[in-house]
């Protein structure tokens, strides 16, 4: 399966889309049903260690925190990242134990591969995405292809492409919704400091 789009974000810089879109608790946090996402090292992950351990609350996102934390805990070239994710897909709510790693990440672009597994069902992804300036803002261009797997797969794709478009959906209005809250609040000279990291 493969699904791309744009979604245009108005009144932002690159810098602010890039640095929120490089933050894995707004990324978590943007994406539906995401229990945790964190970095981990090569080998196996224990899933289960990793929900027992996830904090009660995320820490804070733009526009409170602050663009240097947030250039700290981006995520990295290279660099291997754990979650849990529960979708709906019919008439069963799989919760699956994704890895992902950052194959490339070079201000604007980002392209990332990886594969999740649920008990009776798989997939393996790679997707991209790149920043273009416009008049107004940014656009964000992105693409993804995936595979799945077992009693998902079995539902065609009928039922996967809707749940699909419903998730990249709910994740870019909430990433909009994030980035926008940056561009009206710029009491702190957060525009300047978020420019300065780049």
């Amino acid at each position: 399966m493969e699904f791309d789009g744009t979604v245009s974000i108005e009144g932002v810089t690159m810098d602010e889309v890039w640095l929120a879109l490089s933050d894995p608790v707004m990324i978590k946090q943007a994406l539906p049903g995401c229990q945790f996402l964190v970095e981990v090292e090569e080998g196996d992950v224990d899933f289960d260690a990793l929900a027992a351990s996830a904090p009660d609350e995320d820490p804070p996102t733009l526009p409170e925190a602050s663009p240097e934390d947030i250039a700290e805990r981006a995520f990295v070239e290279g660099g291997r990242y754990a979650a849990l994710m529960e979708i709906s897909v019919g008439s069963v709510s799989p919760s699956f134990e994704t890895v992902v790693t950052i194959e490339e990440r070079e201000f604007p672009h980002m392209y990332a591969g990886g594969e999740g597994s649920a008990s009776n069902s798989s997939f393996e992804m790679s997707s991209w995405m790149d920043l273009v300036e416009t008049e107004d803002g940014v656009d964000v261009e992105w693409g993804a292809e995936a595979d799945v797997f077992g009693r998902v797969a079995q539902m065609g794709q009928r039922v996967i492409n809707p749940v699909a478009n419903r998730v990249v959906g709910r994740f870019f209005d909430s990433v909009e919704s994030q980035i926008s809250d940056v561009s009206t609040d710029d009491s702190s000279g957060l525009r300047d400091r978020v420019s300065g990291l780049f």
